[in-house]
């Protein structure tokens, strides 16, 4: 049997942290600045954790 491929697309968007949560980069932070505040875009400046519901469809994804 072949083995599993894992989504590629999953792998180079998600890192996985020391104590197995998702760490991955925030929306709405690519174009468009202007009309945003300095606040609003320095939050989206910093990652994000993926939610635990989320986290486990993610994790097989990442399958390899």
């Amino acid at each position: 049997m072949p083995k599993m491929k894992s989504r590629r697309s999953a792998w180079k968007r998600i890192k996985v942290t020391a104590t197995g949560k998702l760490k991955r980069r925030k929306a709405y932070r690519s174009h468009i600045l202007t009309s945003k505040s300095s606040k609003r875009k320095r939050h989206l400046r910093k990652p994000g954790l993926v939610h635990s519901t989320e986290a486990y469809k993610l994790k097989r994804l990442m399958v390899s």
